[in-house]
């Protein structure tokens, strides 16, 4: 056998079904999103905030690289589903959920051929990622999950009132100045038509 060549791996058809594990599963939503979405928006608002972090308040980030981490930060979800967070984060569970995400993490890099475990493994772990950049990337999915909840009430549903304000309140106590930059920049538009955004207001 080559070096070119490996044996079969299941690692990225896996991660390819992302896209039909459904996020807030315990909830009516207006507008079912997937784990696969939300793992993309995570990515690109965890690139912005990174982005903010060193060209406005000049820290030491790559943007490219939490960008690329972010994109995997629900990788075992893949083989797990998602977790709702009342059950994730519940006290009888939530011991048991971080023990289960770890094996499952070790179970997915076991997948990989053994040239791509050097690359790839960092990446799936959570406790390999630089503590700036877990921080930039947890930031981003707590605000991504606030978009999803303000999306829902502006369609109506008030299903999600209490977690908006859940989120709203996790999203405020750790909040960092890129953070808070996009809030005030880039926060207001969320909330307009795409009428109102194609004219710029």
């Amino acid at each position: 056998m080559s070096q070119a060549t490996s044996p079969h791996s299941p690692f990225y058809a896996h991660l390819s079904r992302l896209r039909f594990i459904k996020r807030w599963g315990l909830m009516r939503n207006a507008v079912e999103e997937d784990v696969a979405q939300h793992s993309w928006e995570v990515a690109v608002l965890a690139h912005a905030l990174a982005v903010i972090a060193r060209d406005v308040f000049g820290q030491p980030v790559d943007p490219n690289a939490v960008a690329a981490r972010a994109l995997f930060h629900d990788a075992t979800e893949a083989i797990t589903g998602d977790l709702p967070t009342p059950v994730k984060y519940s006290p009888a569970m939530r011991h048991a959920t971080a023990n289960l995400e770890g094996e499952v993490c070790a179970e997915m890099v076991g997948l990989l051929p053994e040239g791509l475990k050097p690359a790839l493994a960092p990446m799936l772990d959570h406790h390999a990622w630089p503590p700036a950049e877990a921080t930039l990337i947890k930031s981003a999915d707590r605000l991504a999950a606030w978009l999803k909840c303000r999306a829902e009430l502006r369609y109506g549903n008030r299903e999600f009132e209490q977690a908006d304000e859940q989120v709203r309140a996790k999203i405020e106590e750790h909040m960092t100045p890129e953070l808070r930059y996009f809030l005030d920049t880039f926060g207001p538009a969320y909330d307009l038509t795409l009428d109102s955004l194609m004219k710029g207001e």
